[in-house]
C-alpha cells in the first residue's frame, strides 16, 4: 500500500493527500464508484431502483440479528440476511399478482421497522446509527482489499452475464425461449446487489446508498445513444461525483456521502436538461 500511497501523492499533490485516511478514502472511491455505476445501469434497466433501496433498509435488520446472535463481524450477518431478503422478495414477487413496487415496499417497511425495534429495545441503536449516513473516511487498508475483490467480481459478472440480464429485463418470455434461465438470472442478480450493497453500506450509509447507485446510471441514460456509452458515462459520472465530493467535503466540512449525492444530483439535472433541449439530437 505504501507504493500506492506514494503514487497518489505524486499524481495528486494536494495538501489533504498527506493524510492516510484521505488516501484510503480516495482509493475506496476509485473502487466503489465503478461498482455502483455498473450495478446501477443494470438496476435502472430492470426498473429495480426500489429493490436496491429496500436492500439498503434491510441492513438494519441484518445488524440487529447479528447483534442478537453475538456475532463479532456484523457485516457477515448483514450479507446473509440481505441475500435471504433478496431471494425471498423475488420468490414472493413471482407468486403474486401485486405490482413489484408494492411487494418491495412491504418488505422494505417491515425490514427497517424490525431492525429499528430490535436495536432500540436492546439499547444499541446509537452504537450503529453511524450506518445511516456512513463514513468513507473511516475505511481501513484491509477493507480496501475487500472492495478490490468486490470490484473484480462485479466486472466478471458484468462481462459474462450482462447480455443475459439485459435480455431478461427487455423481454423475459423471449429470453426464456432463447434458453436463458430467467429465474436463475434474476436471483443471481439479486444476490449480487445484496452483497455489494452490504459490503459498501458501512462507508456509504443506509440513507444514501440507493442514491449513489441510481443517480449516475440515471444521468447516463439521459444522454446515452447506445449501451456502450450508457455504461461509460455512468462510470465517468460516478467517479467524478465521488472524487469531487471527497475533495469538496474535505474543504467544506460537509460529510462526504451527502456531498457526493449532491454533485450526482446536479449532474442528473444537467443531463436531463440536455436531453430536454435535444442538444444531442442536433
Amino acid at each position: 500500500m505504501e507504493v500506492i500511497y506514494n503514487i497518489l501523492e505524486v499524481i495528486l499533490p494536494f495538501d489533504f493527500m498527506q493524510y492516510t485516511f484521505m488516501k484510503n478514502a480516495f482509493l475506496a472511491i476509485l473502487l466503489v464508484s465503478p461498482i455502483f455505476a455498473i450495478i446501477g445501469t443494470m438496476i435502472v434497466n430492470k426498473k429495480m431502483a426500489f429493490f436496491s433501496d429496500a436492500l439498503g433498509h434491510s441492513a438494519l435488520t441484518g445488524i440487529a440479528i447479528g447483534m442478537l446472535l453475538g456475532m463479532t463481524n456484523i457485516n457477515i450477518s448483514m450479507i446473509i440476511f440481505a441475500v435471504i431478503f433478496a431471494l425471498l422478495l423475488n420468490f414472493i414477487k413471482s407468486k403474486t399478482t401485486y405490482g413489484a413496487d408494492t411487494i418491495i415496499s412491504v418488505f422494505s417497511s417491515i425490514a427497517i421497522a424490525l431492525g429499528l425495534a430490535i436495536l432500540a429495545q436492546s439499547g444499541s441503536f446509537n452504537k450503529y446509527s453511524s450506518y445511516l449516513v456512513g463514513d468513507i473516511l473511516s475505511i481501513s487498508e484491509s477493507e480496501i482489499l475487500y472492495l478490490f475483490v468486490a470490484f473484480i467480481l462485479t466486472f466478471i459478472f458484468w462481462f459474462y452475464l450482462f447480455n443475459k440480464i439485459n435480455a431478461v429485463s427487455l423481454n423475459a418470455t423471449l429470453a426464456k425461449s432463447k434458453g436463458i434461465n430467467v429465474k436463475a438470472m434474476e436471483n443471481i442478480f439479486a444476490i449480487l446487489i445484496a452483497v455489494m450493497v452490504m459490503i459498501s453500506i458501512r462507508w456509504v450509509g443506509i440513507l444514501l446508498i440507493n442514491s449513489l447507485i441510481i443517480l449516475p446510471a440515471a444521468s447516463s441514460r439521459n444522454i446515452s445513444m447506445n449501451m456502450r456509452s450508457y455504461h461509460l458515462f455512468s462510470i465517468i459520472f460516478a467517479l467524478f461525483s465521488g472524487i469531487s465530493g471527497l475533495i469538496i467535503s474535505y474543504y467544506t466540512n460537509i460529510p462526504t456521502g451527502p456531498m457526493i449525492v449532491i454533485i450526482s444530483g446536479i449532474i442528473y439535472f444537467i443531463t436531463f436538461g440536455i436531453k430536454k433541449v435535444g442538444v444531442l439530437d442536433k
